[in-house]
């Protein structure tokens, strides 16, 4: 019996110290926006609402430019929390220390307005992603008045969505998005502006890096919303092998 036990005992510690069952660290990169986004606000929220699961540990830095830094390799997951379309984007450096990232198998977040980051100025961000924000033009919405709409739950069987039914939020409805690239969908959400059902969140694998999309959390009430906190915290763990 006492073999048994000491055997048991053996087995669990060996599995509370396996590199899967570490705390994965996790950046929040922000501090570039357009002026309809308040990250001061919306990435302090977005840190506690990650911060709920005590797999991650989770940084702000609110310098897009910390993308071109080596120490990136020491995160599990990068949350793009910025965009930059009046604004240059960080260079050659940090696009192509990202992409490397998340090709050897980083985990890659994108929140709402984030996926226009780079707008313009780095056609293969489209390609990591899988869709990206299309911008302005002649009779071209890029979103449908804030209001509420009903989340609809495409795959409720994806660790992002564990636990989700369909719900309600009173947010922005990206209908703008654009790229050919093969996504998984988990929700979408139909415009009452054009009739078209539009992806809310999905996950693409990126060579060996998960990449998990959502278009929600325009602000903080936005973002506190039970169930879209629960999708940024589950596609977050899940981007990060959590």
């Amino acid at each position: 019996m006492k073999w048994l036990l000491s055997s048991l005992l053996l087995v669990i510690l060996a599995a509370w110290s396996s590199p899967g069952a570490e705390n994965a660290r996790v950046l929040i990169v922000t501090g570039m926006d357009h002026p309809a986004h308040l990250w001061r606000q919306t990435a302090p929220a977005l840190k506690a609402i990650l911060e709920q699961n005590n797999r991650l540990e989770v940084r702000i830095v609110d310098d897009p430019h910390f993308l071109d830094s080596a120490a990136l390799k020491t995160y599990r997951a990068v949350v793009l929390h910025f965009q930059n379309w009046e604004t240059p984007g960080p260079g050659s450096a940090a696009r192509e220390n990202l992409r490397r990232f998340v090709a050897e198998g980083g985990g890659l977040v994108s929140v709402h307005f984030a996926c226009g980051a780079w707008h313009g100025e780095w056609p293969e961000f489209e390609n990591i992603v899988g869709r990206v924000w299309h911008g302005q033009g002649p009779g071209r919405s890029q979103h449908d008045p804030r209001g509420k709409f009903t989340v609809r739950i495409v795959d409720r069987s994806h660790p992002a969505v564990a636990g989700l039914e369909d719900f309600e939020t009173d947010d922005e409805l990206y209908t703008c998005l654009t790229g050919n690239a093969p996504i998984h969908l988990l929700a979408e959400a139909t415009s009452k502006v054009d009739r078209r059902e539009h992806p809310m969140a999905f996950v693409r694998q990126y060579e060996k890096g998960r990449v998990f999309l959502t278009t929600l959390g325009h602000d903080v009430r936005a973002m506190t919303n039970s169930p879209v906190a629960r999708l940024l915290e589950q596609g977050c763990a899940w981007a990060a092998g959590r």
